[in-house]
């Protein structure tokens, strides 16, 4: 028997997901869960077979929970509305076996599951078709020096932080600009935050 463990903050949704997978033969909820705090403290307390929660919940976002529980034998399914890059991408350095749009037919999930269980990642094909052209085009050094701007450093604490000169940091960040295209560093921060390109 496959034990599933549901996190999911809307109550309706949690109560009709969970009644749906329990219509399969092969599968019981022994958890449900309303935060992501929640879904922790269930996954570490039931070790069930798998975790689906939702991204947006109070207190730990689904990609939080799921990155304190990568050291659990449980695999993790994200289940949302949301089709964006960023989040994909973070779910996925984040460990997750699977991610899932809440509009995909009811069936598709109890498929997936088995498919996740039997060793393989199942990924949202609208997902699969987003990714491509979403390569980041900074260089890793390109990439730090955005992170600690996004950080709040000043360019001079930039360069002391990467022991290089305060002139090289604002040709970094020049450089920076252009890949990106954009105009400022307000620009860049939510551009790199929607795609996911955080290191």
């Amino acid at each position: 028997m496959i034990r599933i463990v549901i996190a999911e903050d809307q109550g309706m949704l949690l109560g009709a997901l969970a009644s749906l997978l329990e219509l399969e033969e092969d599968m019981t909820v022994v958890g449900k869960a309303k935060t992501g705090v929640e879904a922790v403290e269930l996954v570490k307390q039931l070790q069930p077979d798998i975790c689906i929660m939702d991204i947006e919940m109070p207190l730990m976002t689904g990609i939080e929970a799921a990155q304190s529980l990568k050291a659990e034998a449980c695999k993790i399914i994200i289940l949302t509305t949301f089709a964006r890059t960023g989040y994909f991408n973070y779910a996925r350095k984040a460990g997750v076996s699977g991610y899932l749009l809440k509009d995909s037919p009811s069936d598709e999930l109890a498929r997936a599951i088995r498919t996740i269980l039997s060793g393989r990642k199942v990924y949202a094909p609208e997902l699969m078709d987003m990714m491509q052209g979403n390569d980041n085009p900074l260089t890793d050094r390109e990439g730090q020096v955005i992170q600690l701007i996004a950080e709040g450093k000043s360019t001079q604490e930039v360069a002391d932080h990467l022991k290089i000169k305060t002139g090289t940091v604002r040709n970094y960040v020049s450089v920076i600009y252009e890949k990106l295209e954009v105009n400022n560093r307000i620009e860049a921060i939510s551009l790199i935050q929607e795609k996911g390109w955080y290191r």
